[in-house]
């Protein structure tokens, strides 16, 4: 058997049933002109959904408010020709034997330095802020924060009815969900700031209202992180106890799988146990994880934006913790910007035959 072979076995939860454990990181593009997803994002998708690929989770895709995106090239998932174009790529994936989840996002406050497009206004953010300290418009009204639960809801709605598998709520890295999570950014006070509860009741609303649109069985994932984009050693959580707190009501309010982001995949989230974010996250609350950051490369993903390249990388230790049971799906992401084929030759044993890492790639992502 080769080494790899456990991550190549099913996996089922609810009516998600995948052939194998490997998922696909949903990675920005911004090659959606207008907001509409065309053919060659069909076609970006099908390549990995034909190679092995167990889950796709799209790029960032957003909801229906003004400032939902910071980049122009940014696809919607609201609207009838946006909606058309999602159709098209979700059945293109499964023609390839493919199965397919949307991220669901909202960017909130985060700035992007790429470019020098702005949003329509109105800035949505908890209070205003983009950072901590960081004044970017006036925080949300309670009028902002409902419609922007709605627009979570529909969209999550639209997902199941064009057929996509599952969908995922992006509630990481310093994007509007995470801004709430975060007390940096969050300084509001009850009902949707102060305490970590409260500051966990918008992401909380918002599971509850895609769990009433889409129904019980219907696979709710959410995407979150300790870091931030603008504060890498930010913490929501600094004891097992304290991301019990914040994991856990999580679950309670509709999550199905916690997708739980790192920049490197190998490193303890407490002292006293080499447990990483995603094992710690299932010991908590016992619902199945996914595990990410710089998976089967040498150099983790920010420096990818600094001009480092990775060379490929061993799985040993990603799969030693995996036959352990610390998680229960592995997310890849610029190993598969670099190669689509990257899982079917993980699969096949070809590991002689995978790619490193250009950063170049991220300007081609086919």
């Amino acid at each position: 058997m080769h080494p790899a072979a456990p991550l190549f076995t099913p996996f089922q939860h609810k009516t998600l049933k995948l052939p194998n454990r490997i998922v696909m990181a949903p990675m920005t593009r911004s090659f959606s002109p207008n907001g509409v997803p065309g053919a060659d994002v069909a076609e970006y998708y099908r390549k990995r959904a034909a190679a092995a690929v167990g889950l796709i989770v799209s790029e960032g895709t957003v909801v229906e408010r003004p400032s939902s995106r910071n980049d122009p090239g940014v696809p919607f998932f609201w609207g009838e020709e946006a909606l058309a174009g999602w159709k098209n790529v979700i059945d293109t994936v499964h023609g390839a034997g493919g199965l397919m989840a949307p991220q669901l996002w909202h960017v909130g406050a985060a700035r992007n330095p790429r470019t020098t497009w702005t949003a329509p206004p109105p800035v949505d953010s908890p209070s205003g802020l983009s950072r901590p300290g960081k004044q970017f418009g006036e925080p949300m009204t309670d009028e902002a924060i409902a419609d922007t639960i709605a627009a979570f809801a529909r969209a999550a709605g639209a997902a199941k009815r064009l057929g996509f598998d599952a969908v995922e709520l992006h509630g990481a890295h310093g994007y509007l969900i995470d801004q709430f999570f975060w007390e940096g950014t969050n300084q509001r006070s009850a009902p949707y700031g102060g305490s970590l509860a409260a500051r966990g009741r918008f992401a909380a609303d918002i599971l509850r209202a895609v769990r009433a649109e889409v129904g019980p069985d219907y696979p709710v994932i959410i995407r979150v992180s300790q870091w931030k984009q603008q504060d890498y050693s930010a913490r929501i959580a600094q004891t097992p106890e304290e991301m019990a707190a914040w994991l856990q009501p999580l679950v309670d309010a509709g999550a199905d799988i916690l997708h739980c982001s790192q920049r490197r995949f190998w490193e303890a989230e407490f002292e006293g146990s080499d447990l990483n974010f995603a094992g710690w996250a299932k010991k908590l609350t016992g619902v199945p994880t996914i595990s990410v950051g710089s998976v089967g490369l040498s150099g983790e993903f920010i420096a990818a934006f600094g001009g480092e390249s990775s060379q490929p990388a061993s799985l040993d230790e990603l799969l030693r913790r995996f036959d352990r049971g610390d998680f229960d799906l592995v997310a890849v992401g610029r190993a598969l910007i670099t190669d689509p084929d990257w899982a079917a030759k993980v699969r096949d044993g070809r590991n002689d035959e995978l790619h490193a890492f250009n950063p170049a790639s991220l300007a081609q992502l086919v």
